[in-house]
């Protein structure tokens, strides 16, 4: 699909597949280190929607994080799998939407290796505390928009663009199917 902007003078849509896009995944979710978590049928006060640390972005793409089993997030979830995942890196670019399917579990060896003690703010009896899940989810499609060279190299195209009265967009966005 072409751009429906006129100024756009070069290629600004790459969809990703496959490994592709587990990078592009990986890479954002890192570089976000947060994101918004969304859950279908939202009980609790924030309507399903709340901050979530990304405490590993794996080899697969999925996406993990720790959550109390007396959470509306984990109640939900026990209702419906399907997740929705806002990322945003940037002032300026590195935004991520995904969809995904959340699977909660209580995996001992998992929990040690993505344990930190900062978790203990939320989990007061450390990395053995009864109410710690895991959340893994597996990412089914997305879209994104970052740039192609990075923030600094898309500012000074912005600022050079402006000076010469020219669209130097260094923006690149597109679907991506894991």
């Amino acid at each position: 699909m072409d751009s429906i902007n006129k100024n756009q003078p070069e290629e600004n849509r790459r969809d990703l597949r496959g490994m592709d896009a587990i990078a592009r995944i990986r890479a954002m979710a890192q570089a976000a280190k947060t994101c918004f978590f969304a859950t279908r049928g939202g009980g609790g006060p924030s309507r399903g929607v709340r901050p979530m640390s990304v405490l590993q972005a794996d080899e697969a793409g999925h996406l993990w994080f720790m959550s109390a089993a007396d959470s509306y997030k984990n109640a939900e979830l026990a209702d419906d799998s399907e997740v929705k995942l806002y990322f945003q890196v940037g002032t300026h670019s590195g935004f991520l939407e995904l969809d995904g399917v959340a699977r909660v579990s209580r995996d001992p060896a998992k929990i040690d290796e993505l344990w930190d003690l900062t978790l203990k703010t939320w989990f007061t009896e450390g990395k053995d505390d009864p109410r710690i899940t895991l959340i893994d989810v597996t990412p089914r499609a997305g879209y994104y928009w970052d740039t192609k060279h990075g923030e600094a190299v898309a500012g000074a195209r912005m600022l050079v663009g402006a000076a010469i009265g020219r669209t130097l967009d260094d923006s690149i966005e597109g679907r991506l199917l894991p």
